[in-house]
């Protein structure tokens, strides 16, 4: 089975790490994305490593330890690594069994993100992509606020290039060190990648608490998506089913744009 970058704030649902931690989200054969459905999700910054497990600290501050075994894959731009590869400030998203008493996640996938890249994410969200929760919606003067995967509030602007849209498969690509989103990258952060099929919508069809995630850029000192991607909230559950702590829990990986959507 491959595993296929989607680079997902992230670079989606580590806060930022579902922007910059490289969401890969398992695909290609048969089952694979299957496989990983209804199982808990935990992200943060890798904090220490030992050679079979690993603690992470999420936004929020929580620490959680994450073990492994010769099972688990542990990916990084679809290369599989030891944890013993790892180290202090990388972003890590895992997925697997909760041990909520002793906050301990039995991983089957590990998805890592470098240091720089979680950096360079960090400091482009709200520049070049956009994720998180829907809070208000000004139709009239184009606008909309959104509560973004780190928790900061951020008014943004349409104009006649931008499209919306719900639903959609993401294809293939990923968040490459540049841009950040959730999605094939480009730039300084990385950028979310195409998505396939779903349905063009108007931003009348946008309601408050929808989760949205898309690239684009500065104009005039406010982020004008090219395109934004959208997807109805999911009480504690990230996208491909999987419940997410340690991060905040908005779009723990939202549908990814296209062409700038978990």
């Amino acid at each position: 089975m491959q595993i296929r970058i989607r680079n997902w704030v992230l670079i989606g649902a580590m806060t930022i790490f579902s922007a910059a931690a490289v969401a890969q989200e398992p695909g290609g054969q048969a089952g694979g994305r299957a496989q990983f459905a209804g199982m808990e999700r935990v992200a943060g910054t890798v904090v220490s490593v030992t050679a079979d497990a690993m603690t992470v600290k999420g936004e929020d501050g929580t620490v959680y330890t994450i073990t492994t075994t010769p099972n688990t894959r542990i990916m990084k731009d679809q290369t599989q690594l030891k944890v013993a590869d790892l180290k202090a400030g990388d972003g890590a998203m895992a997925l697997g069994n909760m041990d909520a008493p002793n906050k301990t996640l039995h991983a089957a996938l590990v998805m890592v993100t470098d240091a720089e890249t979680l950096k360079k994410a960090r400091e482009n969200m709200g520049k070049t992509y956009i994720s998180g929760k829907v809070t208000a919606i000004d139709i009239d003067n184009l606008k909309m606020t959104v509560t973004r995967l780190d928790g900061v509030s951020q008014t943004i602007g349409f104009d006649e290039t931008t499209s919306f849209k719900r639903g959609g498969r993401m294809g293939r690509g990923g968040f490459a060190a540049g841009g950040a989103g959730t999605g094939a990258g480009a730039g300084a952060g990385a950028a979310p990648a195409k998505v396939e099929g779903g349905e063009s919508i108007t931003l009348a069809d946008i309601k408050v608490g929808d989760n949205v995630n898309g690239t684009g850029s500065l104009k005039g000192g406010v982020f004008v998506p090219a395109q934004l991607n959208v997807s109805a909230p999911r009480a504690g559950r990230g996208e491909s089913g999987a419940r997410t702590a340690g991060t905040v829990q908005h779009p723990a990986t939202p549908q990814q744009p296209a062409t700038p959507q978990q």
